[in-house]
């Protein structure tokens, strides 16, 4: 006898019925948006490689990381090109020209961000100055985390938090050094990373002491679900498929206990109120200027943990990626690590227990290796997209509402007609060069460009320096003895795998391990 399912049919009978249903859902799906490009046929779109029905181009990204085939695909059809990521329109941008002229023309047309799934369950309906809409909130929001979280004055007043989790780094390191053992330096880097920046923001670190790290472990699971496949933003109108296969729960799920951890955060803030002014962090200063009414009356307990969700996320994942390949290109090129490494202890005074930010002032070639490491591997290769809030006229083309517009970064920053030998790591580019990464040099752009660039540079530059420098000063690095000799250790640049994994931000895929020998001053 057939097993019968709850509606009384044969299971075999209701699994058909089932797939019959979705594929003609997806037939009406195709035939509606064939309709709505039949009526964009009138306008003049950019140069756009070939798609398919239902799902556009997303199938040439299958097997690659997005901004190389992007860079791949702009090649052939042009730096300013018109491709469908499922029903989404997008316009990419590979090129410094387009890039400037996008950014001084028409950025007032592209300041909104797309309001993806992730971001409006996570971030309470985008209410954090990443994903807000342009306008006036977001002004209002972005002027306060500029200013009263992320001015060069509060970055120094962090300095204190710098330098306990620079210490415990270095204490830690040195304790494998007796046996000459290896260290995974990501794993390493990437908790100083989040460490620093949960500190400064909340107050507390991600992993305590006591071994707990139930915030870590949310906020790597938020990194991961945020840039997770969604049918929702590919394909608007099969959203509920993600009900069903359960993302959207797993979303809400994650949702709840971080707002459950941050309500907790804030009430522990509320009360005990810290009065020196020199050591309060992030949720000390929103609540005190709550407290003063410089926030008006607009700002709601969901607004003040969107703030802070956004201020963490945006800052551990990225510094703690710039941190593994600054290192990882040092450890590449011997040249430039002693090079580098001369520098900072010629600077720093021997006998001294810890490099002073005084120091940092000094360490020009430093700023360089760091800002090349920045141009060879931004953290966010793909700039965080843009959306036209209006139809636009661009280089004779149209350019229709609702586009997406994404800037590739690292395409740009790889350029051969921009930069010289563009995929060595060459720091002395940098020597007497005008380039900075604010955003005003389109051909070097790591941390974005125009209204809507990373309001927490200042921020992570400091890090990075500050950790880079300390490393490199009382350590030197090796590979571990299998590698070096299967990768030639000293030759002038050590083949060592580079591989890209892709999450919010293009990290190193497998884990750096080295050789750490203490430095005796």
């Amino acid at each position: 006898m057939a097993l019968l399912s709850p509606l009384g049919l044969p299971k075999q009978l209701q699994t058909e019925a089932i797939s019959l249903s979705l594929l003609i859902l997806l037939f009406l799906v195709s035939l509606v948006l064939l309709l709505k490009l039949s009526r964009r046929g009138k306008l003049k779109l950019p140069p756009s490689p070939p798609k398919l029905p239902i799902i556009g181009n997303l199938h040439q990204l299958l097997g690659t990381l997005p901004h190389r085939a992007l860079k791949i695909l702009s090649q052939h059809y042009g730096p300013l090109m018109f491709v469908y990521f499922g029903h989404s329109p997008t316009l990419v941008v590979s090129s410094v020209d387009m890039a400037t002229e996008l950014f001084k023309a028409h950025e007032i047309v592209i300041s909104n961000r797309p309001k993806t799934t992730a971001a409006k369950i996570f971030v309470y309906d985008c209410r954090d100055v990443a994903f807000s809409p342009y306008g006036e909130y977001w002004r209002q929001i972005r002027k306060i985390s500029v200013l009263e979280l992320l001015s060069m004055r509060r970055v120094q007043s962090f300095q204190h938090v710098r330098d306990e989790e620079v210490s415990c780094l270095i204490n830690k390191i040195r304790c494998s050094c007796s046996d000459r053992s290896s260290v995974n330096l990501s794993e390493m880097l990437l908790a100083i990373s989040n460490n620093i920046v949960s500190r400064c923001v909340l107050g507390r670190k991600v992993e305590e002491e006591n071994g707990t790290t139930k915030f870590g472990e949310l906020s790597r699971r938020l990194m991961v679900q945020f840039t997770a496949f969604c049918f929702g933003d590919i394909f608007p109108s099969l959203g509920w498929l993600d009900v069903l296969t359960g993302f959207t729960g797993r979303l809400n799920a994650t949702a709840r206990a971080l707002d459950a951890m941050l309500d907790q955060v804030i009430e522990e803030h509320r009360i005990s109120e810290s009065s020196d002014n020199d050591r309060k962090d992030f949720v000390d200063i929103l609540l005190q200027l709550q407290k003063d009414g410089m926030l008006g009356t607009g700002l709601t307990q969901d607004n003040l943990k969107a703030i802070l969700l956004d201020m963490f996320v945006g800052g551990t994942d990225t510094t703690a990626t710039a941190l593994e390949w600054t290192i990882t290109e040092l450890i590449r090129n011997p040249r430039v690590m002693k090079r580098a490494q001369e520098e900072v202890r010629s600077v720093v005074r021997a006998g001294k227990l810890n490099i002073e930010t005084n120091d940092l002032v000094h360490m020009d070639y430093l700023k360089c290796v760091i800002k090349e490491a920045l141009r060879l591997h931004p953290p966010l290769p793909l700039l965080l997209p843009r959306e036209t809030s209006e139809s636009v006229k661009w280089r004779g083309y149209d350019i229709p509402a609702k586009t997406r517009v994404f800037v590739n970064a690292w395409a740009i920053q790889r350029d051969p007609e921009i930069w010289d030998r563009p995929e060595e790591f060459l720091p002395e580019r940098f020597v007497n060069n005008p380039f900075d990464c604010k955003g005003q040099d389109f051909q070097f752009i790591p941390f974005g460009a125009g209204r809507r660039g990373c309001p927490g540079m200042s921020f992570a530059l400091v890090t990075l320096e500050y950790v880079i420098a300390n490393l490199l000063y009382w350590f030197d690095w090796k590979l571990p003895d299998a590698a070096a000799r299967a990768r030639g250790e000293f030759e002038e640049v050590i083949d060592l795998d580079v591989s890209e994994g892709f999450g919010l931000t293009a990290y190193k895929k497998f884990p750096l391990h080295a050789v750490p020998i203490f430095y005796s001053p």
